[in-house]
């Protein structure tokens, strides 16, 4: 195999990446300049060497602790899980969570071989059992697993006296109700607020 197609055959192990779209992205990588395509390298290196996962809430970082356990005006109280550390970020660019966050690496799939082991439910169980932790708040993805996970959750959490609650579903906004499937109609009427 030749690196052209070692590269290729790089590119589409990445999610999201066909072969096609790998063939693709080596050509483009081959008509820029030699420096643009090792700067993308280093950063590869880089971020390979240097990340590693917060120790506290599993969060990918530079440090032991990451930036959001590091800072101190963030509510130890709350807890909000996560699937993936690049949740952590929607959830913070929304502005409304002010606490701290969990990352499961993954969700329950008994289909795809991942059960309570591959998750990391242990450190989560000993943050909760420590104290000081009010309330979790599941944030799992609205579809099978994450709903599967979010119920297993909230069994094993329940037992050690804090809140658990998981996040609304519903219409988002600038939609439409007439393009809005039967079940997330049925969960906006079931999360509805008095206004």
């Amino acid at each position: 195999m030749d690196a052209i197609d070692t590269l290729v055959e790089e590119f589409a192990r990445l999610p999201g990446i066909g072969r096609k779209t790998a063939g693709r992205l080596t050509f483009f990588l081959l008509k820029r300049p030699r420096d643009e395509a090792l700067r993308l390298a280093h950063a590869i290196q880089d971020v390979t060497e240097r990340v590693v996962f917060c120790s506290r809430c599993a969060n990918v970082s530079e440090d032991e602790l990451c930036a959001i356990c590091r800072d101190p005006r963030r509510d130890p109280r709350l807890i909000c899980v996560v699937e993936e550390a690049s949740d952590i970020r929607i959830i913070e660019r929304s502005g409304g969570f002010r606490g701290l966050y969990h990352v499961l690496h993954g969700r329950l799939s008994p289909l795809e071989g991942r059960g309570p082991d591959t998750l990391t439910l242990e450190l989560l169980e000993r943050r909760v059992g420590e104290g000081g932790v009010d309330e979790v708040i599941l944030a799992t993805n609205p579809d099978v697993e994450g709903e599967a996970t979010a119920l297993f959750l909230q069994r094993r959490l329940q037992p050690l006296g804090v809140r658990v609650s998981r996040i609304a579903r519903g219409i988002p906004m600038g939609g439409d109700i007439e393009f809005v499937d039967e079940v997330t109609i049925g969960e906006a009427l079931a999360g509805r607020r008095e206004l």
